[in-house]
This record gives structure tokens, sequence and C-alpha cells, in this order.
């Protein structure tokens, strides 16, 4: 009844907002109504940079991490100054702004797209595992750093890697981020004071 009297171009813009995570019907009313009450070029410049994302934005082939399209890999993997021979494994490319915001980190990431929930219908077979793989032993890896989330899923996911990268017969020290982190925090969310003591309290598996 509500969209009835609306103007059909704000209503569909209140429907667009409201897929988004996080954001309730209420909220995607009030989002759409700033956006028409603000400057055309706003709106504008929104809708450009929604409408290129796809095309502007692309994912390493090696780590998985967001980059530029027309980069061939993530900066953070070229850098001469980061250690390839260390990895943290991370669920999804954000973590990595995440962990970077430390300064701590000098090592390079890879990123499994998620994390196992047969729940959710995602089994190993749907993350970067057996790429993580080619790289310890592309990398001549030394230590592997699993930074998954403090989640079911994550410490499922983490007893998986730990359990498949030692029956493919590597040799390698691998931790696990302390217990600075919460309990059902993503790495997304969590502080920088909180990551940074998970970084140096983490435990060997």
């Amino acid at each position: 009844m509500a969209s009835q009297l609306l103007p059909s171009a704000l209503t569909d813009l209140i429907d667009e907002l409201g897929k988004l995570p996080g954001v309730g019907a209420r909220t995607a009313e009030r989002y759409a109504y700033f956006i028409l009450k603000g400057e055309a070029r706003t709106a504008r410049s929104l809708a450009t940079s929604l409408s290129s994302v796809h095309e502007r934005v692309g994912q390493c082939p090696v780590t998985f991490a967001l980059i530029d399209a027309d980069e061939e890999v993530s900066p953070l993997y070229s850098d001469s100054s980061r250690d390839k021979t260390v990895i943290a494994v991370v669920e999804e490319p954000l973590d990595i702004i995440a962990l970077e915001r430390t300064n701590q980190f000098k090592g390079t990431y890879h990123v499994l797209g998620g994390a196992i929930s047969p729940i959710d219908g995602v089994g190993p077979e749907q993350l970067h595992i057996p790429e993580l793989l080619e790289r310890i032993r592309a990398d001549n890896v030394d230590e592997l750093i699993i930074a998954t989330n403090a989640s079911v899923e994550g410490e499922s996911t983490a007893l998986f890697l730990q359990k498949y990268i030692k029956d493919a017969g590597l040799n390698i020290t691998m931790s696990r981020l302390a217990r600075g982190i919460p309990v059902g925090v993503d790495l997304e969310y969590a502080d920088q004071i909180t990551l940074s003591h998970a970084l140096e309290g983490r435990r060997a598996l």
C-alpha cells in the first residue's frame, strides 16, 4: 500500500537498497530519501561507481585479494619487501584491510573466499584451498597463520586446513590468531588493538 503512495522510481530505489546486507525497510527508505534530497550530481556519481565496480575491480590470481582490473597481481604480493614465506589465510578480501591496519604483519595473504559451512552449502571444494597448497610449495612457505574468523565456521575451516596441509606432507609451522578476537566478531569489525594482540599472541597448532 505504501508503494502506491510513492513515485515508482523512488520505490524501485528503496527496493534495491533493501537488498543490501543489514539494510532494513526503514533504513532503505531513509537512504533513498537522502539520495533524492541531495544534488543530482551526487546521485549520478553513486550510480557511476555502482555501474562500473564489476569492470574496474579484479581478483588476484595468486592471493585472490581484490585488485584494480588493470593489475596482474596484488601489490601486497608483488611488493619485494613482503615476506612470501609467511602467509596469513583469511576468509574474505576485506579481512586483509583489518590486518594491514595493525602495521605488524609483513607477510602475504591468501583469501579463501569464505568458510566451510555445510548449512549454507559451502564445502572445502568451494574455497581456494588447492591454490593455497600450490603457493606453499612455490614460495617455500615456512609459516601459515590461519586468520579465519572466531566463529563455528571459521574454527571448522581452520581445523580442516590444519589436517589438509599435514595430510599433504608439508612440514610447515601453522599458527592461529590468539583469542584476543571475541567469538562471533568478524575480522572486518575488530578494532586495531584487539587485532594487534591477536597477531602477537598467535599460537601453534
